[in-house]
This record gives structure tokens, C-alpha cells and sequence, in this order.
């Protein structure tokens, strides 16, 4: 049975960040509402060798637009990574459902055969179809930071509960 790469990959990115814009949303009024300064929650990580917070919205943005480009066969964009408040990262999430709710199925067909080479030139490089590339790779890593975002907020007390984290589907 073949997959649809399409409906693997975006309906799940959408999902998923549209709950890490909500999730950010209640931790800057939870913030607010308790006079706290917004950078405890945005440079907070949940070990001293982990990102913190702005790192980990930053990364799960660049997975989902990343990892469709690449599908897709298109440039993946490029954003600065320099967001450091609230606002600056829901914007950096609402620039990429923009841009993944343009892709169009069709640009899908066939990527589950596609060759997909990560560091490329590099002792690290490794090939992968693209099937492998988004079920072994691009949503674990995706998932991965969105729930360590999540995890950082819900850590440090902001009441945001599994509905949060799901989103709408």
C-alpha cells in the first residue's frame, strides 16, 4: 500500500504548530497575568545541555518547512534565527503554515523515491528515500522539539494540558 506524502507530512505540521502557537500564546498571558518576565519561559530549557525554548520553537518550524521543501523538490526558505520574544516566534510559526499550506499535493507525487541527502560532502552524509527522510526522520524530529517546547512551558508551570499540545485535527 503506498502512502501519500502529502497527507503524512502537512496536515501533521499544520496540526502540530498551529498547537505550539497556541501553547506560546497561554505561556506569554500566563506570563503577563503573573508578572513574569517573558524571558524565564523563552530561555528556559529542561536540562543545561538542551536548547531552550526559543531554540526549540525555532528548530520544529525548520523541520516542517525543511523537510516539505525538500519533498516538494523546492528551495527550502531561509529564516534568520533571531527571535527573542513571544511575538517574533509566532510570527516565525505563522510565516511557516503560510508557507506549507501553499504546497499542493501533486508536488508530493513520487517523493517517497526521492533521494534525499542529509550533510551532504560531509563525514556525516547520509542518503535516504524520501519516505525514510519523513517517517524516520523529519517527523520524529519535528515531534521531538515540538514536545520539548511544550514540556519546557508546562514544566515551569504553564497550565496547558495534552488538548494544548494536539491542536485542532
Amino acid at each position: 500500500m503506498t502512502i501519500s506524502m502529502y497527507s503524512t507530512a502537512i496536515p501533521v505540521f499544520k496540526q502540530l504548530l498551529t498547537g505550539l502557537r497556541d501553547v506560546l500564546a497561554k505561556a506569554e498571558s500566563h506570563a503577563t497575568e503573573k508578572k513574569i518576565d517573558a524571558n524565564a519561559f523563552l530561555q528556559a530549557r529542561l536540562f543545561p545541555d538542551m536548547f531552550a525554548l526559543t531554540r526549540q520553537v525555532q528548530i520544529a518550524a525548520d523541520f516542517a518547512k525543511s523537510v516539505s521543501s525538500r519533498l516538494a523538490g523546492i528551495e527550502v526558505p531561509a529564516y534568520d534565527d533571531n527571535e527573542q520574544t513571544f511575538a517574533e516566534l509566532q510570527t516565525r510559526i505563522e510565516k511557516t503554515l503560510a508557507f506549507i499550506s501553499e504546497l499542493a499535493p501533486a508536488q508530493f507525487d513520487g517523493s517517497e523515491n526521492l533521494e534525499i541527502v542529509l550533510r551532504p560532502g560531509t563525514p556525516k552524509e547520509k542518503k535516504l528515500t524520501g519516505q525514510v527522510y519523513l517517517l524516520q526522520y523529519g517527523l520524529p524530529q519535528f515531534m521531538f522539539h515540538v514536545t520539548t517546547a511544550y514540556n519546557i512551558l508546562r514544566h515551569n508551570g504553564v497550565e496547558i494540558g495534552k488538548r494544548d499540545f494536539m491542536g485542532a485535527y
